[in-house]
């Protein structure tokens, strides 16, 4: 599969969505990991950075503990590449949900694993599912 970024969206709002996404997640072995972060507004006002009443973009960090502490385990490379985030916001009256893919063979350009690229499109494939779930 090319590199690619998913993209769904819904009717939900965005605090629905995530509420959702957080409860379907479990059912892969994912938590959101910056629940209290999210919410880009936040963040960048934190650093005296201005941003319209409506700028609603949230970076939703996910994490499958398990899943993660075995890969890196085997591989300290993998760090670099194991955060994944879900992409937030609102366009056109619907909740946007956007996910970076990267491909077997970009991953492994990246960090020489063989095993990895496959690790990787496991848990992508999982996070879509949730996703798809929560829509």
């Amino acid at each position: 599969m090319p590199s690619n970024v998913y993209s769904a969206q819904t009717d939900k709002s965005i605090a629905d969505f995530i509420k959702d996404l957080g409860r379907s997640m479990t059912m892969y072995g994912f938590i959101i990991h910056n629940e209290d972060r999210m919410e880009m507004v936040h963040h960048f006002g934190h650093h005296g950075v201005e941003l319209a009443a409506d700028f609603d973009l949230h970076m939703v960090q996910v994490c499958a503990p398990k899943r993660s502490a075995e890969s890196l385990q085997k591989n300290l490379e993998r760090a670099v590449l194991l955060p994944k985030f879900i992409v937030v916001f609102s366009k056109s009256g619907q909740t946007q949900v956007r996910m970076l893919r990267l491909s077997g063979s970009t991953l492994h350009d990246l960090v020489d694993d063989d095993e990895f690229p496959q690790l990787q499109a496991a848990i992508c494939d999982d996070l879509q599912n949730a996703i798809e779930s929560a829509l």
